[in-house]
């Protein structure tokens, strides 16, 4: 090929592609009808009566390449890929399953039977809900409910128990933040309840109410940092604002200040 072909056309200059292929095609065509040098017949000869008989139909349909891998349904009846949540029938609950996924769908397999088909997302840290996978009540949800992980969470301290109430409230529906939640509330098995607490405070105060956002303060150390105090700004003097005494009992308006 580098002999017939490409040494052939080194010298040429070609100013689009579907011209350098016509060139190509030709010299190509030449190549394989050329006799060989210690066989009899040629490239082309060869291809007739050997590979195009044992040649079969293109498939129907392109191939579409697909991976897999498996998991667990989590407490919110999601199982995650990729950074985002895709939602299973909620009966599977830590129930292991199969997920197949390709650049288009996420196929949710128990046991190799599909339970849930989604269209693939690619938004971080999101949902992808149907409607048929939610529970009815919450009272049926295997006994998890929003007051009882805020409850948890509050044993760590009072402001992770509001962070979490607060990510609770946040979502359309609170089973959507089980997730996050849970997550928060392990932290403590790393880091510790104190630094959990001290990190829950911070995102707290800044009114962050997310699993990473604690999750980051605590690999950064923010937490053990002093919590930035309020900006309380000094009252403005100007000769036309009357100040706090003018209201004081049987006070008079100033000579000469405007009625400010």
């Amino acid at each position: 090929m580098q002999m017939w072909i490409l040494a052939a056309l080194r010298r040429r200059q070609f100013f689009s592609l579907p011209e350098l292929n016509e060139a190509i095609a030709e010299l190509l065509i030449k190549l394989n009808q050329r006799p060989f040098r210690k066989l009899r017949g040629s490239r082309a000869e060869l291809y007739a009566t050997i590979d195009r008989p044992a040649l079969q139909p293109l498939p129907a349909q392109r191939f579409v390449f697909a991976e897999w891998k498996k998991t667990r349904i989590n407490i919110d009846y999601h199982v995650e890929l990729d950074g985002h949540y895709y939602s299973a029938p909620y009966q599977l609950v830590g129930k292991q399953v199969e997920v197949r996924f390709t650049s288009a769908t996420v196929e949710i397999l128990f046991p190799g039977k599909r339970v849930a088909s989604h269209v693939r997302s690619r938004k971080p840290y999101a949902h992808t809900t149907l409607p048929e996978h939610r529970p009815k009540s919450h009272q049926q949800y295997l006994e998890w409910t929003p007051s009882r992980i805020v409850d948890w969470a509050a044993k760590t301290g009072p402001f992770t128990g509001r962070l979490v109430a607060a990510l609770l409230a946040e979502k359309p529906h609170p089973e959507m933040g089980y997730r996050s939640a849970l997550g928060v509330i392990s932290l403590s098995r790393k880091y510790g309840p104190e630094r959990v607490e001290a990190a829950c405070t911070r995102a707290v105060r800044m009114k962050v109410h997310r699993y990473q956002s604690v999750k980051s303060i605590l690999a950064s150390g923010l937490d053990q940092q002093p919590l930035p105090q309020l900006i309380v700004r000094p009252p403005v003097e100007h000769a036309n604002i009357r100040g706090a005494d003018y209201y004081g009992d049987g006070a008079q308006p100033a000579q000469g200040v405007g009625g400010c």
